[in-house]
């Protein structure tokens, strides 16, 4: 009896992992659409913006400055019931200016303008 439960748990970790993966791929493909948000992306330059759950938008660049020093930056916006708020860096969430605010709204529908065209192909049909 033991064995069928070693193998359910394999199974179910096996289908959770699964899903983990797909999940962890489709927010790589979103974020690579979502890096042209904002028009062409520079030679040598890894833009990524996303949103990675109901609540929070991402914002990643990686580029080398003129010294050749690698850099990176990355933003989060949290949107909550009080507003947008934003933390860079690693630094405290503050809130959002409403230009600004104005500005990531703009983004977010671009956003999701681009995944239609480019991503909602590949998407399975929901019956």
């Amino acid at each position: 009896m033991l064995l069928p439960k070693v193998f359910s748990g394999i199974l179910t970790k096996s289908a959770d992992k699964r899903r983990v993966d797909a999940y962890r791929e489709a927010i790589q493909e979103e974020a690579k659409v979502g890096g042209r948000v904002f028009g062409e992306i520079p030679k040598g330059t890894r833009r990524e913006f996303f949103c990675l759950d109901e609540h929070t938008w991402v914002w990643h660049e990686e580029w080398n400055d003129e010294q050749g020093r690698h850099q990176v930056r990355t933003t989060r916006y949290d949107i909550r019931p009080q507003g947008v708020f934003k933390a860079q860096d690693g630094q405290p969430y503050r809130p959002l200016q409403k230009e600004e605010a104005r500005r990531l709204l703009v983004a977010m529908r671009k956003y999701n303008e681009l995944i239609d065209q480019e991503l909602a192909p590949y998407l399975p049909v929901k019956p």
